[in-house]
């Protein structure tokens, strides 16, 4: 006999009782889940719930999933059955983007109670806070595409991270061939300039010293609102007001990068030299036929110029391995631009065919032992890239923003520079999350920075 599924039952996802209600949310993916599980997390808080560690049970778990590769959504559905097992008799939301392009997976697994697509992810912390009695749906989902309005989330971070990001934009319009992020996020949508000022703002009253501004397709800021605006016009007005010690750029597309942008960074303290760029390729024939809108030429361009005006710079690259077509030469036209160029740090992706994606019917597939031999060497010259930039800046003076934890393994204190190394130091606990003077002493073996007060 087949056996039955069983079900579980649809009423509101918790109401307020007396006892001490405990959530956790599992967040997977990029730093835009990040975002907005900490305003999930901050709504929660705030109403009276208490967040728990990961091992710790919980009355609530919430799993904001990823799809951007296959291994991101085998992770996501590992996730929620994890939470499942481990929690027994509490509320199981699972959101994002996984949640938004695949329900009908998610709705195959035991022990869901509520299955939320983008759309209506943030009023998840009201469906919970809900006294009503009238039941709310398994499934809260729409089509993504019909939503045109940028969903405001809270500026205070679920007090984690002592770089909290703020999530300026959402969506994607350029429909890369290999991409399920624009099916999954929708159009691109931003956030006005006034209240990204004003969320900044929230976060310095705070206490925080850095943020870290990010989206989806972060390039594309400003262009849906009326009037139009850019990125370059909001990192003028973060310039001109200062409502921050610190502000950081989360990954801008090689040919929105523009000029202005970068004579911006160079111009002010407020703003991290630190970019992150996604090649993907260096072979123009991959690039067309990833549809990238740019050239090897021009990313070459890009860094030579961040490199000239802001030396000290950070620049991080993400690189996707084994695109269909990619010939041997192809990939070493990949390998060779990195090597030759002042990049400090890759992140390496094998390419995933995603369904629904033109790519995933490309023919030439590049064989699994194929791309993994290639991503290793990438990864190897990544590391080697790191090391050498690192070392340059041994026996210099630098800023570092110490963080609220201490390193596992050394117990030193530790923290981010302006150009995104990682550093340890000695010293006492009041000196958590402030901006110090740091000299760098040595870069050891494994990449670890060590350094001392100034």
């Amino acid at each position: 006999m087949k056996k039955q599924k069983k079900r579980v039952s649809s009423h509101p996802v918790l109401s307020i009782q007396n006892h001490f209600l405990k959530f956790k949310i599992t967040t997977l993916g990029c730093k835009v889940n990040q975002s907005e599980s900490d305003a999930m997390a901050h709504q929660l808080k705030t109403s009276g719930w208490h967040p728990v560690h990961p091992k710790e049970k919980a009355d609530l778990c919430i799993i904001n999933t990823c799809t951007v590769t296959q291994k991101a959504s085998m992770q996501s559905r590992q996730a929620v059955r994890q939470a499942i097992r481990s929690n027994p008799g509490a509320r199981i939301i699972v959101t994002g983007c996984y949640a938004q392009t695949e329900p009908d997976e998610i709705d195959k697994i035991d022990g869901i109670h509520h299955i939320i697509g983008h759309a209506d992810k943030s009023k998840i912390p009201d469906m919970v806070l809900s006294k009503e009695e009238a039941p709310y749906p398994r499934r809260v989902w729409q089509n993504i595409f019909s939503e045109h309005n940028f969903q405001q989330t809270s500026a205070a971070p679920s007090g984690n991270r002592t770089r909290p990001f703020l999530k300026i934009q959402d969506g994607c319009d350029s429909f890369c061939t290999y991409c399920i992020v624009p099916y999954a996020r929708g159009r691109s949508r931003s956030m006005p300039i006034t209240n990204v000022l004003e969320n900044i703002k929230q976060l310095q009253q705070a206490g925080y010293h850095e943020v870290v501004l990010t989206g989806v397709h972060l390039g594309a800021y400003g262009l849906d609102l009326s009037p139009k605006t850019n990125l370059a016009e909001l990192l003028q007005r973060i310039g001109d007001t200062y409502p921050i010690d610190r502000v950081r750029l989360s990954s801008i597309e090689p040919h929105e990068l523009t000029d202005d942008l970068i004579h911006l960074v160079a111009k002010s303290d407020i703003f991290c030299h630190h970019f992150h760029l996604p090649l993907q390729s260096g072979d123009d024939l991959i690039l067309k036929k990833m549809h990238r809108p740019y050239t090897r030429s021009l990313f070459r361009n890009q860094i030579v110029k961040i490199n000239e005006l802001l030396p000290d710079a950070a620049i991080g690259v993400d690189t996707l391995i084994g695109f269909p077509g990619e010939t041997e030469k192809a990939f070493e036209n990949t390998y060779s631009l990195i090597h030759e160029l002042p990049v400090t740090y890759l992140h390496v992706f094998p390419f995933s065919a995603r369904k629904g994606t033109p790519a995933s019917s490309y023919p030439q597939p590049v064989d699994s032992k194929t791309i993994k031999a290639r991503c290793k060497k990438m990864r190897i010259l990544g590391l080697v890239k790191k090391k050498e930039f690192y070392k340059k800046f041994t026996g210099k003076p630098v800023e570092m923003l110490v963080e609220d934890k201490r390193d596992k393994s050394t117990g030193l204190l530790k923290g981010i520079t302006s150009n995104y190394i990682p550093v340890q130091i000695n010293g006492d606990d009041h000196l958590k999350n402030t901006l110090v003077q740091v000299r760098i002493d040595k870069v050891k073996s494994d990449k670890k920075v060590f350094g001392a007060l100034n």
